[in-house]
């Protein structure tokens, strides 16, 4: 197996921390018969031989090597090596422009692929079943992987692996179109009796991805009965082969890994496939969540959030079963149901009897603590008030009064709008009780200022001010300062008395923030403006600038020249800004330029729809030529982020925010 390894130069390669000088151990460590010397081996093949899918020269040394240990029969988690050689040699095919070290990479995995054929057969299910995914990638000609696939099929009796093979079938009609009849064909018979509920789960989920015209009529149901026959026949988790229990990133991730990870790629890919058939994706996820499986029903949550975050629709029904699972006695499924609604915001409403019955049954669940970092609302809670539910108010009250308050409580009090308004007293009280010495002061001073500035309370306003006058110098002291202008800006003419305050901080760090206080307080324009613009009329390079001058309105008529220019700017990101902020200023005399401009960034970066959607809406009828783009927004069954992917906790409550403006631009609010 390692012939000749001592004699390549490693010390001479690098991986991603330096030497590769340890790669020969990493390697041997792959054959140990020590199952802990094996994870620890391949973690550090992951951690720096393959670093976050990077290649290096030390990566491309390993290959052979690699496909030697892969192919003796002797070396234990085989399957292992196989899903590395994979990840290295890239996903079968290499784009153009990408890195040379890539396309060696991909080339070196090819030349070996005849031994993943001959894997394809192996003793072991678990390198057959990874030898599965790495022939329809790397193995030569397409037809001889469909006959490969076909004949395993025929003959393989373990479920996981010929999961793995139905997958490949997919990958193989979607890689191959030219062969994609054959593969639709075989795919449409493993889906029907008499084979097994896994099996014919998975050749769905390819169907659904690659031709959709073959699924059956009655799909819903036949998914749930499906699910509700193979969790049946499910094995006992207590039967699987201990593993070792290492501190490593493979061993964590081994562990976070859902009890039936198999069966959540089966209907995550399911729903994949389905994408914009949204009313059978919610009956399908329905059916999920009232498995008589308590992990067919966990599985159906963790994958309800894809969809919630990517698709519009009357989501009450999954959303009330989900919430239905908070009093579960499982801390999985608790769990799972709070992740899911605290990133639904009001979407969570159906839920909110549930979540209201968790936190009132639950005060260890109020706050949460972290091991570095201040604490934190606890989800359910959280999930209760940002679904602008008022019963959260008396709990959040009795939090204002600990001298740990959850320093994100102050951004929930948006959510409750007037019935947040007993939390006041309690927010005073905490601001008059701040130590100013204290090194942590910012922390809690900005979540009571937030929350305050969001109340309009303005019999806080001598507590602000003591912040403004009396905090100590220190690092963080700007964010205080910039917290405390901007809830004196929140409470407008009401704070006059804090003008000479707020005009002696208009050359400090905090410049931008105590200019738009001022101009919220006074109307000043001929203070605000050399704060602002540069003494040649340029807009001051801070990222608030822009959006002070568009409050400003036509008093800001000397920045519009400064501002046509960064309405020419490469990026959109300043651009936009730049173009609302001369319509505010200049009206209907900028359309010409305004008009085309926000229209090219609706379609070109959605990510900025919602403000080009407040200034067409601030517009009023001379937004008209512009409308078309918000009808057609209301109409669109996809969020305007879709698709996400990953963690995107604020995709929900941004897309309704910017249906709320479509809305309210076309009278319909």
């Amino acid at each position: 197996m390692f012939t000749g390894i001592d004699e390549v130069d490693w010390a001479s390669m690098r991986h991603a921390y330096g030497s590769a000088q340890d790669v020969p151990g990493l390697l041997r460590g792959l054959a140990s018969a020590d199952p802990a010397e094996r994870e620890i081996a391949l973690d550090g093949m992951y951690g720096a031989v393959h670093h976050q899918g990077d290649v290096y020269d030390s990566t491309l040394a390993c290959v052979p090597y690699l496909f030697r240990l892969a192919a003796r029969e002797e070396v234990r988690d085989r399957g292992e090596i196989v899903e590395l050689l994979v990840s290295i040699g890239g996903d079968g095919e290499v784009p153009e422009g990408v890195d040379a070290g890539y396309a060696m990479a991909h080339a070196a995995v090819r030349s070996g692929a005849e031994v993943f054929a001959r894997l394809a057969a192996d003793p072991d299910w678990g390198v057959r079943r990874t030898a599965a995914n790495a022939v329809v990638r790397f193995l030569d000609r397409p037809e001889r992987v469909l006959g490969l696939l076909r004949e395993r099929i025929a003959v393989e009796r373990d479920d996981r692996v010929l999961l793995a093979l139905t997958e490949g079938l997919g990958f193989l009609a979607r890689r191959h179109p030219g062969h994609a009849r054959e593969v639709v064909d075989l795919l449409t018979a493993l889906s029907l009796a008499p084979y097994g509920p896994g099996q014919r789960l998975a050749a769905l989920g390819q169907l659904a991805g690659s031709a959709p015209d073959r699924l059956p009529a009655d799909l819903v149901p036949t998914v749930v009965g499906l699910l509700r026959e193979r969790s049946g026949q499910r094995p006992d988790p207590a039967c699987e082969p201990d593993r070792p229990d290492t501190n490593t990133l493979v061993g964590r991730l081994r562990r976070l890994r859902p009890s039936d990870e198999e069966g959540s790629q089966l209907l995550r890919t399911l729903h994949t496939g389905l994408d914009g058939r949204v009313a059978d994706r919610i009956a399908l996820l329905n059916g999920q969540l009232t498995s008589p499986d308590p992990t067919d029903r966990c599985n159906a949550m963790w994958m309800s959030a894809g969809l919630f975050r990517d698709w519009r629709a009357d989501y009450s029904t999954p959303v009330a079963l989900i919430g239905a699972h908070l009093a579960a006695e499982e801390d999985q499924l608790r769990d799972a149901a709070t992740s899911v609604l605290e990133d639904l915001y009001q979407l969570a409403a159906p839920a909110a009897d549930d979540l209201h019955a968790l936190v009132t049954s639950r005060p260890e669940l109020w706050v949460r603590h972290w091991e570095h970092g201040p604490p934190t609302l606890g989800e359910p809670l959280r999930a209760l008030a940002r679904s602008g539910d008022p019963r959260a108010v008396p709990v959040l009250e009795q939090l204002l009064a600990a001298p740990d308050a959850p320093y994100d409580l102050g951004q929930v009090v948006a959510h409750l709008g007037p019935a947040a308004q007993p939390l006041a007293p309690a927010l005073r009280a905490g601001l008059a009780g701040l130590s100013l010495d204290d090194p942590d002061v910012h922390n809690r001073a900005t979540v009571l200022l937030t929350a305050l500035g969001e109340l309009h309370d303005t019999e806080s306003l001598p507590l602000v001010l003591r912040l403004l006058t009396d905090l100590p110098d220190h690092r963080l002291r700007s964010l205080v300062v910039g917290a405390a202008l901007r809830t004196l800006g929140a409470f407008g003419g009401a704070a006059r008395e804090a003008i000479p305050v707020v005009r002696g901080l208009l050359d400090g760090e905090n410049a931008i923030d105590a200019a738009d206080a001022l101009w919220t307080l006074t109307g000043d324009a001929a203070a605000v403006l050399p704060v602002l613009l540069t003494p040649d009329g340029e807009i001051v390079a801070h990222r608030g600038a822009t959006e002070v001058l568009a409050r400003l309105g036509p008093e800001a008529a000397p920045a519009v020249v400064g501002l046509r220019r960064e309405a020419e700017a490469a990026h959109a990101w300043v651009r936009t800004p730049a173009a609302c902020a001369l319509w505010r200023i200049g009206g209907e005399a900028e359309s010409e330029l305004v008009l085309p401009l926000l229209r090219s960034t609706w379609a070109r970066t959605p990510e900025l729809r919602r403000p080009v959607a407040e200034c067409v809406a601030a517009m009023g009828p001379a937004g008209a030529p512009l409308h078309d783009l918000l009808r057609a927004e209301l109409a669109a069954p996809q969020r305007y982020m879709a698709p996400c992917g990953g963690y995107a906790p604020l995709a929900v409550f941004s897309d309704e925010r910017l249906l709320e403006i479509c809305r309210s631009a076309l009278g319909a609010g």
